[in-house]
């Protein structure tokens, strides 16, 4: 299957994320060496399993700190070659702050690394178990953050290096679910995963209080495909863990996992 044809069983926004999982692939096999990639989100993940199971001559384990990390950095890398823990460049980090005196959030810390000029995919999974806060970062960029970084929103803070073995347990609890879809589209799933009127969800999406792979998404009609990740602001998130076939209703049988807020 060629680099066009792969293309068509994807979606067209993802061209460019294939081109460079196959200059990852190719640079792996034609320079026989081990390549890192930047932090990966499930879907990217699937698409970069997808495309490195089309070459013998490569293998590809994914890391991200902690076992159910979402946020994970990939390694290509020929077959003779045995990865160890340390390819995947990983540090974690304890957020050291006056519990007693201030909060942190999620929303906090992300605007906090996005403000600095952090992309997406140059740190991993912010994890918390209700107070304490850790970040999977590269090693570099962790002697950025404890080097220039002082404050999370009005929040005085300290990075403390930590071992990974020692990353926190979060406290969210995904519930599984399965039910049949009228289409996969954006609405119709957020509406089916929260119990929302169609119309309320359509409301959410056009607001922009959806994200969709960490990604604002207004639109309503999108067609949502296996390990999408969708956010709602106040609601919670939603996992695509797998799409079936018709039922006899022509409705789509879908799988998913949902953490409340």
């Amino acid at each position: 299957m060629d680099n066009e044809n792969i293309k068509q069983h994807f979606r067209p926004e993802e061209a460019p994320l294939i081109d460079q999982i196959n200059d990852w692939v190719a640079t792996a096999a034609g320079q026989y060496r081990p390549v890192l990639t930047s932090f990966l989100n499930p879907r990217q993940r699937y698409i970069a399993q997808t495309i490195a199971n089309r070459n013998d001559e490569i293998k590809v384990e994914s890391w991200g700190g902690w076992p159910a990390a979402e946020m994970q950095r990939l390694l290509f890398y020929p077959t003779y070659y045995q990865p160890t823990a340390a390819d995947f460049d990983l540090a974690l980090l304890t957020i050291d702050y006056p519990t007693k005196f201030a909060e942190l959030h999620h929303r906090q810390i992300m605007g906090t690394l996005i403000g600095e000029g952090l992309s997406r995919e140059s740190f991993g999974d912010i994890i918390t178990d209700g107070q304490r806060w850790q970040v999977v970062v590269t090693n570099e960029m962790a002697q950025f953050l404890r080097r220039e970084v002082q404050h999370v929103g009005r929040v005085k803070v300290k990075w403390l290096p930590t071992d990974l073995a020692a990353a926190l347990t979060p406290i969210e609890e995904w519930e599984t679910m399965t039910t049949t879809v009228s289409s996969c589209r954006l609405d119709t799933v957020v509406a089916a995963g929260f119990n929302y009127s169609r119309n309320r969800a359509k409301q959410l999406i056009e607001r922009g209080l959806i994200r969709l792979n960490w990604e604002v998404m207004d639109r309503p009609d999108y067609p949502i495909v296996e390990h999408d990740l969708l956010s709602v602001r106040h609601a919670g998130r939603l996992r695509i863990d797998a799409i079936g076939g018709k039922t006899r209703k022509q409705k789509d049988r879908i799988s998913m996992s949902i953490v409340r807020a």
